[in-house]
């Protein structure tokens, strides 16, 4: 069965390094006033672009998936391969996330009063199902 040959992914960070940087803590405060709002926001961005380039792998390698698999394609699909290789390659989304935060390209409000009085009445007053 010939398979369609897709390019290689490109990665779409390309400014990020994968190795292990020592950070300043000070630059973190500096857009919140507060390391730790600023790691929650690093954190959850980091989670967003998660879910992105798990759903971009999972679609390029359904490209592959086939009802019966026979050990000769297991052993013969070098470009799925290369595909799985190339998404390790990529850096983790944790330091894209880190980057971006310090970029300033990191959109993220604070909710006001009111906003939190009325999630925090909807979290205590559960409408019942209607029966």
């Amino acid at each position: 069965m010939q398979k369609s040959k897709s390019p290689a992914p490109k990665n779409a960070y390309p400014n990020v390094s994968p190795s292990l940087v020592t950070r300043n803590i000070v630059k973190f405060v500096e857009p919140t006033g507060n390391v730790y709002e600023s790691i929650n926001i690093i954190s959850k961005r980091a989670r967003q672009i998660s879910t992105g380039m798990k759903e971009e792998l999972s679609e390029r390698l359904s490209e592959f998936a086939t009802a019966i698999d026979n050990l000769e394609e297991i052993h013969e699909n070098r470009e799925q391969i290369e595909i799985s290789r190339t998404y390790e390659k990529m850096p983790k989304p944790s330091l894209i996330a880190t980057e971006e935060f310090l970029d300033g390209k990191v959109y993220f409000r604070r909710p006001d009063a009111a906003e939190i009085a009325a999630s925090a009445a909807a979290a205590s007053n559960p409408t019942p199902p209607n029966s």
